[in-house]
């Protein structure tokens, strides 16, 4: 996607601290400016990120590049792509379990860009609504969705040893909220698998042949800001620690501890960080 287009699919309001029910990411797919620009001047009022798109086509890319902590799906025309973009949401892996609004066309407008009665009988949404609809009268459902929904952590793996990314993933794999959205076998691998896994965290280990665990994170994390990097060595070094946290890294766990301490890692680093002790010793010197 060119920046050019990206512009044309993204409508993003100014960064704000989350407020109370706020700050999570919504999209709203509908072909009426009028209805969008009030849903995302309710919405961007109350700290929520929003993105539109208008069309199916432009939600399914849109869906990847945002990945939405819910999706408000509105009326399309011509009659029926609000259905097949519902269908596939509801088929697709990774967007499946994202809660869904269903916002339906005015009853005279149904033949036009709104669902049929077979239509309605498959649907799989939240909540369902019909235009004429306000939205701040939406907005208290919507905080209660966010809310609720399940919030699994995504891990990408990077190790160059297979055998070694085998055990991590047994180990994630059994873990409640985690999931493990792929692997790499070297720093460029992880680097051009995050925007298309959109990791909440990179499992990165510092040694590995081409592109090193160091350098990829520099890149990830300047590219990426919000994915957090937990770096996993056998090398425990003091100067490896400091190194991996000027790269960017929130994290840093011995290869020889992380059957202990790999699925505290990971969580912490989701939310904040995690280092060894011996680190805030280096670090406050």
């Amino acid at each position: 996607m060119t920046d050019a287009e990206r512009g044309r699919l993204l409508h993003s309001g100014p960064a704000r601290a989350a407020g109370p029910g706020g700050g999570g990411r919504i999209m709203i797919v509908d072909d009426e400016p009028a209805f969008v620009q009030a849903f995302c001047r309710t919405l961007e009022a109350r700290s929520y990120r929003v993105f539109t798109a208008s069309d199916s086509a432009q939600a399914r890319e849109l869906m990847a590049a945002v990945e939405p902590d819910l999706v408000v799906l509105g009326t399309l025309a011509p009659a029926g792509q609000a259905f097949s973009l519902h269908q596939w949401v509801k088929r697709h892996p990774r967007w499946r379990q994202v809660p869904l609004v269903v916002v339906d066309a005015r009853s005279e407008e149904r033949s036009i860009r709104g669902w049929t009665r077979s239509e309605g009988m498959q649907l799989e949404a939240e909540d369902y609504v019909t235009k004429p609809v306000e939205p701040a009268s939406l907005v208290p459902r919507i905080r209660e969705l966010l809310e609720a929904a399940p919030r699994t952590i995504k891990v990408l793996i990077a190790d160059d040893h297979a055998i070694v990314r085998d055990g991590i993933c047994a180990v994630v794999r059994l873990q409640r909220g985690m999931e493990v959205v792929g692997e790499a076998v070297d720093g460029r691998d992880a680097i051009e698998k995050v925007p298309v896994l959109r990791p909440h965290v990179v499992l990165m280990d510092i040694l590995m042949p081409g592109l090193n665990g160091l350098e990829a994170t520099r890149r990830i994390v300047q590219q990426y800001p919000d994915i957090r990097v937990l770096i996993l060595t056998q090398y425990d070094e003091e100067e490896n620690m400091v190194v991996a946290r000027k790269a960017g890294a929130v994290g840093f766990i011995p290869k020889r501890a992380a059957s202990s301490e790999l699925v505290a890692g990971i969580r912490s680093v989701h939310g904040g960080n995690y280092f060894p002790p011996a680190f805030q010793e280096v670090s406050a010197s």
